[in-house]
């Protein structure tokens, strides 16, 4: 029976005897799962933080409403709390993504119409702005923000004004998350965001 603990597993998954690894290689590999597991005990601690901050101010928030007899109902979302102080400054916020239903390609189709039709004999500038909105990531995801930023152009042709109107009924709620962010006040009163991020820290 072999022993394992003789052995380390390679990328390829094949199993090579500790005698043949180099001495530089398990130490880099005992480095690396050093560090991995630390990285996984912060991640569990703020996601502990996470759900513990978010309960705790569901309680605050439903605490004050009991004070007026109120029923607090629903997603409970966009809260700032301050310290006593102002020092400090708590968020918790909702944050939707949108995606778009089938009805962008109504919206879309609508769209070409008008732009072919104000292109004809023309620059095609606009058509080539206009298709640089639509166009998908590697994903094959179509950003939100840039298609919704046709909205914005003032164009009162009718048609123009049809597609607007599939493009705003064809978005969709597709996932809310909640965030919570603490804030500490500088020198200058400005609230700085305390960064959670280990690439901003």
């Amino acid at each position: 029976m072999t022993d394992l603990t003789q052995y380390r597993q390679d990328a390829k998954g094949n199993l090579v005897p500790l005698a043949n690894i180099k001495e530089i290689d398990l130490m880099r590999d005992e480095l690396v799962m050093e560090i991995v597991g630390k990285a996984h005990t912060v991640q569990q601690q703020m996601t502990a933080f996470k759900a513990d901050s978010m309960a705790d101010i569901a309680a605050f928030v439903q605490l004050s409403a009991d004070r007026y007899d109120v029923a607090v109902g629903g997603k409970k979302g966009n809260v700032t709390l301050h310290s006593f102080d102002g020092q400090y400054r708590v968020n918790l916020s909702m944050q939707d993504t949108l995606v778009f239903d089938e009805g962008l390609l109504a919206a879309k189709a609508l769209i070409d119409e008008c732009i072919n039709e104000w292109t004809e004999g023309s620059r095609t500038e606009l058509k080539t702005l206009i298709n640089a909105a639509f166009q998908v990531d590697k994903e094959g995801n179509i950003s939100t923000a840039r298609v919704l930023g046709l909205r914005r152009l003032a164009i009162k042709d009718e048609k123009w004004q049809r597609a607007m109107e599939a493009l705003s009924d064809s978005l969709q709620v597709h996932t809310s998350k909640q965030f919570v962010r603490v804030y500490k006040r500088d020198d200058a009163g400005d609230y700085q965001l305390v960064s959670l991020d280990i690439a901003k820290v």
